[in-house]
């Protein structure tokens, strides 16, 4: 069966930046599951991975436009410190959620001042060329309920 919309795909990646440094990996883990055609991983592998079938392999350069995107200025914001109730001592790196007018958004600490916090809610991998070393191991039809639901389940996907 070859990977097409509506179809539950397990594979084993490895991402890695230009660099060949390994930011993720399932590889001695479970595969990740997925359903294909509905965004659930980057748009880039999804485009590469069309027509493939169990045991294909896959090595694939993703710029960031089919990425995480690039840079958004406006996803990085100067916020007063009071605006951190609760919290004695801020540091960069330290992970937040904001809360933005179209919800929760993740951010980073990236500055801290005297009376200020710069954050950045851009994902950590945005701007960046992503490199996909990926074997296909499984694809099947997707259950009505996952199309329902949207994802994958069971095994490296959605527990309920």
């Amino acid at each position: 069966m070859q990977i097409a919309d509506n179809k539950i795909v397990l594979i084993h990646y490895t991402l890695s930046n230009l660099d060949d440094e390994v930011m993720d990996s399932s590889v001695d883990a479970e595969p990740l599951a997925y359903l294909h055609g509905t965004g659930n991983i980057v748009p880039g592998l999804e485009k590469a991975l069309n027509g493939k079938q169990a045991g294909d392999k896959v090595n694939v350069e993703v710029p960031p436009e089919e990425g995480y995107g690039t840079i958004n200025p406006e996803l990085i914001q100067e916020v007063e410190r009071a605006a951190f109730e609760g919290v004695d001592s801020i540091e960069v790196g330290m992970r937040f959620m904001a809360q933005t007018s179209w919800g929760q958004q993740p951010v980073v600490v990236t500055a801290v001042t005297e009376e200020n916090v710069i954050v950045d809610g851009n994902h950590p991998l945005a701007d960046q060329t992503l490199k996909f070393d990926v074997e296909v191991v499984e694809v099947r039809d997707a259950t009505a309920e996952e199309m329902e639901h949207g994802h994958a389940h069971g095994e490296g996907g959605h527990h309920h």
